[in-house]
């Protein structure tokens, strides 16, 4: 009985291609598993298309709920943000789809495991450090990696490669952008993005929505309620977090929100550049934050914001099942207790501007922040309190002084 090797499959080329390499070099029998994390009509046909080029089954896997409560959420909680600009779309997906595919491996008595992605990128790292960490004994198989073997180096060479092994599908060799599409995001690299002094071509690129030059005139007012930092409703409809996520994808693409053009340090050492569209995930990344201003104190907001530095490193180098990762997720959950309310927003061009915030664990208190006294705040306190929080500042410019004469 030949062993069996579970392929990461999108229905793209680079993963058709594999299916006939895998058997010629292997002489593996093939199951394909396709993980359905919300990019959309991409999945349609896979099943045909897998058969055709040799494998013996097509898993298709719908992990969309798990991928949100489970992967996004504790992001959206900790407010991790990759160099300040990346909402972590990609780096999320990957440890959900490495545990899917060990899963299926240990279903099917599989042996290995084999990915798609490039020797240049981080999804190499992510899905390998998913795998090693759930089932250290099964073997990766990484084509690109294996140059000697892997000898295609373009699109050409890959469709030629399919027509050699009976595989006439409809695959062109034109250029376009690298893209990742999930629920939460699309990802795109490559063409004129190649030069960090190209504008990108907007007009060709986006996916997702629209500039926000091509955005209405007119602003759209939404109103969010979150409970326990997790958010249960838009405009007053409760609805589970995928479903919430798709209502502010189209929000947010028709008013040009959560373009990112971004030049960032991959894991593997080199920059790259890249335009994120991530419309939903920029505005309740945004309506969490604003609920979060009102809850938490000044202590907590100061280590969560290192926290959330933490976990976007975490998850965009692939450490997702790690007990460091446990460890950040379990702070950021205890910080999420008081974090529920109604947060209210206008969306204009590109913008999020706030409309207003209530939450029944508001620390905000109208008597203290006002001008006027009252009981808990007496003016005359703050003279004792500059002068010990000033004091090492005195005590060294007196010091300085001193120095000086001498």
């Amino acid at each position: 009985m030949k062993e069996k090797v579970v392929l990461a499959y999108s229905g793209g080329l680079d993963t058709t291609a594999i299916i006939p390499w895998l058997k010629e070099h292997f002489d593996y029998e093939v199951i394909c598993c396709c993980i359905d994390c919300g990019q959309g009509n991409e999945l349609d046909g896979l099943e045909e298309r897998a058969k055709l080029s040799g494998a013996s089954r097509l898993y298709i896997e719908d992990l969309v709920d798990d991928f949100c409560d489970n992967y996004i959420i504790p992001c959206v909680q900790a407010g991790a943000v990759y160099e300040n600009k990346y909402l972590l779309g990609t780096s999320m997906a990957r440890p959900a789809i490495a545990k899917r595919l060990v899963e299926i491996a240990r279903k099917e008595g599989a042996t290995a495991i084999c990915h798609g992605a490039t020797g240049k990128g981080n999804d190499q790292i992510r899905f390998e450090l998913g795998i090693k960490a759930l089932a250290p004994d099964l073997k990766i198989i990484a084509p690109w990696r294996m140059t000697d073997i892997w000898t295609m180096q373009s699109r050409e060479d890959e469709i030629e490669y399919c027509r050699q092994h009976g595989i006439h599908l409809p695959f062109s060799a034109d250029n376009s952008y690298s893209r990742d599409r999930n629920l939460w995001h699309i990802s795109h690299e490559g063409l004129e993005l190649e030069d960090p002094a190209s504008e990108p071509n907007y007009e060709h690129l986006l996916v997702l929505g629209v500039t926000p030059q091509k955005a209405p005139d007119q602003g759209e007012y939404v109103t969010m309620t979150f409970e326990k930092g997790i958010p249960t409703s838009v405009n007053g409809e409760k609805m589970k977090v995928s479903d919430i996520i798709r209502k502010l994808n189209e929000l947010g693409g028709k008013h040009g929100i959560g373009i990112v053009d971004i030049v960032e340090n991959r894991v593997v050492g080199m920059k790259s550049r890249g335009v994120y569209e991530t419309p939903g995930g920029t505005i309740l990344m945004e309506a969490h934050q604003q609920l979060e201003e009102l809850v938490l104190d000044r202590a907590t907001m100061e280590t969560k914001k290192n926290m959330g530095n933490k976990m976007a490193q975490i998850v965009y180098e692939g450490k997702w099942f790690t007990p460091l990762r446990e460890a950040v997720q379990a702070f950021v959950e205890s910080t999420q207790q008081y974090v529920t309310g109604e947060v209210r927003f206008q969306l204009y061009k590109g913008n999020i501007i706030k409309a207003g915030t209530t939450s029944p664990y508001s620390l905000y208190s109208e008597s203290l922040a006002s001008f006027t006294t009252g009981d808990l705040y007496d003016h005359h306190d703050a003279d004792g309190f500059i002068t010990l929080f000033g004091l090492p500042l005195k005590v060294r410019a007196m010091k300085m002084a001193e120095m000086k004469k001498h």
